[in-house]
């Protein structure tokens, strides 16, 4: 049992690690991201500094992330006839975020960890993952603020998970999941949410 997990804990933490930010703006914008603009590796500051087309490419295998590393927790528990696979995935879950923020490969310096966290909502409950992406979806459209639809999905999931008992990949309690997923994900905003209180948040067009 404790193999099963700390393998699984593992395992995520190296695909999170993969920072995709930095591999695209160095191989097709010909720099490394955490050297221009906000200096965080993201989709939104590759956006700003490398254009839409490298951004959007980290984007959708920043969230592929997520769901690789959920997926591989979900065949790690069936293979090892694991009694509880919600608890792997949700191991899985925080590894690759922590991985995202924290990557070995590139100096422990990585992203926020939103995309990867959407890949991960949405394959553990997709109701709550597309509800978490409307939401977050308007508010940067009528705010022009990323973070401000970071920050708030991420509260939203914990509270999502109190009321939607359905449609999870593996039907478990992921209550406490979401509260640490939504706490990492909004600590890492921490600056973002100081210039947001101000009034002082960049936007993003």
């Amino acid at each position: 049992m404790v193999a099963c997990c700390i393998l699984t804990a593992v395992l995520a933490y190296f695909i999170g690690s993969i920072s995709f930010s930095v591999i695209f703006t160095k191989k097709i914008a010909g720099f490394d991201v955490r050297e221009k603009g906000s200096k965080n590796a993201g989709s939104t500051n590759v956006l700003r500094t490398a254009g839409k087309k490298v951004a959007l490419l980290t984007l959708v295998c920043d969230i592929l992330k997520g769901v690789v590393a959920i997926l591989l927790a979900k065949l790690i528990g069936y293979i090892d006839h694991f009694e509880h696979v919600e608890y792997l995935i949700q191991i899985a879950g925080i590894a690759v975020v922590l991985g995202h923020t924290f990557p070995i490969f590139f100096g422990f310096k990585g992203g926020k960890g939103v995309a990867t966290s959407l890949g991960i909502i949405l394959l553990i409950n997709w109701q709550i993952g597309l509800i978490c992406l409307v939401f977050a979806l308007v508010l940067i459209i009528l705010s022009r603020m990323v973070s401000l639809g970071s920050v708030s999905a991420a509260i939203l999931f914990p509270v999502l998970t109190l009321f939607i008992t359905d449609n999870y990949l593996v039907p478990g309690d992921y209550r406490i999941f979401g509260i640490l997923l939504g706490i990492f994900v909004c600590f890492n905003h921490r600056s973002n949410i100081k210039r947001l209180l101000k009034g002082e948040e960049n936007k993003i067009f």
